[in-house]
């Protein structure tokens, strides 16, 4: 691997994560191997930061990548317990490669340095073939600073099919709720928010219904699975919040899943009356005020 000296100030991505006893050796440090795993892992984390789902936007690319080559270079030792920053930059693309630089961080301090090689290729043959134009673009776009989603606000006619294409596979085919539950008349009437990622792939939705005078209820909020955790409900939240205030509404409901409560509580909602069953999943209403 060749030697560079590098800070934290030389990434913009971080994937944290706290050392496992699991991955302490006798020495009583993280044993070397597993600095390719936490690598690895911050890998996984960097194409969420791109909005992207990974598998499903390697099939949309029609290739997948292939590591050529992994380097570590050891400076000092992460411990049990250490709380561990991992920095990821894509440094370089080729024709055919993609190269990535890391560096583990206990605070300010250099542990550790990596080198990961990919290539990309045809997943059939696994022979090399050029990057996509829109990857190379959404790489060097995210290390620039630039924004990974294009948040877009309209009726059902301009943003329908974006919205389907997520409630389907959130509500349809993982939560398994029926069709006839899923679609209803008010999607016509509804203010929907849809996250399209640089690709082009719808990745999160809801939309925004009147529920009373001065009362906007908002609805149907799904994010793709492999990338929540990310934000991208906040924003669509907040998009949808800002659309009802603007048109003078003065307080916001909903309906939560459980599952998803605490989440709507750190956005400034509150439980209001008891649990409820909605398509055989538990709820409960939450309401926020919008002055």
């Amino acid at each position: 691997m060749t030697k560079h000296s590098i800070t934290r100030a030389d990434f913009r991505f971080f994937h944290r994560l706290r050392v496992r006893w699991a991955e302490v050796d006798m020495q009583k440090i993280v044993f070397n191997a597993h600095y390719l795993m936490y690598f690895d892992t911050a890998v996984g984390d960097y194409w969420r930061a791109l909005a992207l789902p990974y598998e499903a936007a390697m099939q949309r690319l029609g290739g997948d990548l292939y590591v050529k080559k992994a380097g570590v270079e050891y400076h000092a030792s992460a411990r049990y317990d250490d709380q561990v920053d991992i920095g990821l930059k894509c440094e370089r693309i080729g024709n055919s490669s993609l190269l990535f630089r890391g560096g583990v961080f206990r605070g300010e301090q250099l542990l550790v340095e990596g080198e990961l090689l990919y290539v990309y290729a045809n997943p059939a043959t696994q022979k090399s073939q050029p990057v996509p134009q829109s990857l190379r673009d959404t790489l060097t776009g995210f290390e620039a600073g630039e924004p990974m989603l294009d948040l877009r606000l309209g009726r059902w006619e301009q943003v329908g099919e974006a919205a389907r294409a997520v409630r389907t596979e959130v509500f349809v085919q993982e939560q398994q709720i029926p069709l006839e539950l899923e679609w209803d008349e008010d999607d016509a009437d509804a203010l929907h928010a849809v996250a399209i990622n640089r690709l082009g792939m719808p990745v999160a939705t809801g939309r925004l219904l009147q529920h009373a005078p001065g009362v906007a209820r908002i609805g149907r909020m799904a994010v793709t699975r492999v990338l929540r955790g990310g934000g991208l409900g906040r924003d669509i939240l907040q998009a949808l919040m800002r659309a009802a205030a603007q048109r003078g509404d003065r307080e916001v409901m909903l309906h939560a899943q459980r599952s998803a409560e605490a989440f709507y509580a750190q956005q400034g909602f509150v439980a209001r009356g008891q649990p409820f069953d909605e398509a055989g999943i538990p709820h409960i209403e939450m309401v926020r005020s919008l002055t």
